[in-house]
């Protein structure tokens, strides 16, 4: 999608910034990188990023290295892949370090424990707009809402292991393209 190379400067920093901006893992992420690879970068288009976090979230690791890897790699390839891993995880090596040397020293105290109270819920605030931002552009028509609504009461009710979804969602996808070619 981008007109003129990238360069692993770039890559770095970017990714530095949204490792560094977000706190509460994957899906808190999504809005700074939407701003970051789709607004400003314009390395990827929304669709593109859907499908990238899709896959991040299917693949082993952490969402957010996995999403990084991906974005790099088509920037730059095995080069801006790492670049743009590192860039995502240094913010939180350093934080963790600096963090673990620091709270055990206060973890009993209760201003500390208000303020990951607080933190939670602004995560949670977070992750809720990305969910609604996901929900508006993946669930399109009665098929996409049906096979949203099972897959809840799937994982959430029935205690379905994800991976099952993941497949149904694989193998959904493709029926429907079939579909919707052979009907016009």
């Amino acid at each position: 999608m981008e007109t003129e190379k990238t360069t692993l400067w770039q890559l770095y920093v970017s990714f530095l910034k949204v490792g560094g901006l977000t706190f509460g893992g994957g899906l808190a992420m999504l809005p700074m990188l939407q701003r970051e690879v789709i607004e400003k970068r314009k390395w990827v288009t929304e669709e593109d990023l859907l499908d990238i976090y899709a896959i991040g979230q299917c693949t082993p690791g952490i969402i957010a290295i996995n999403t990084a890897s991906m974005i790099g790699y088509r920037q730059r390839g095995v080069m801006g892949s790492i670049v743009a891993t590192l860039g995502e995880v240094t913010p939180s090596l350093v934080l963790i370090t600096l963090l673990a040397s620091i709270l055990t020293q206060f973890e009993g105290n209760v201003w500390v424990q208000r303020a990951f109270g607080g933190i939670r819920v602004a995560v949670c605030a977070l992750i809720a707009q990305s969910v609604v931002t996901l929900y508006k552009k993946s669930i399109v028509d009665i098929p996409t809402l049906v096979l949203c609504g099972v897959t809840v009461v799937g994982t959430i009710f029935l205690h379905i292991t994800p991976i099952l979804f993941v497949v149904v969602g694989i193998l959904f996808g493709l029926g429907m393209k079939k579909f919707k070619r052979r009907n016009g």
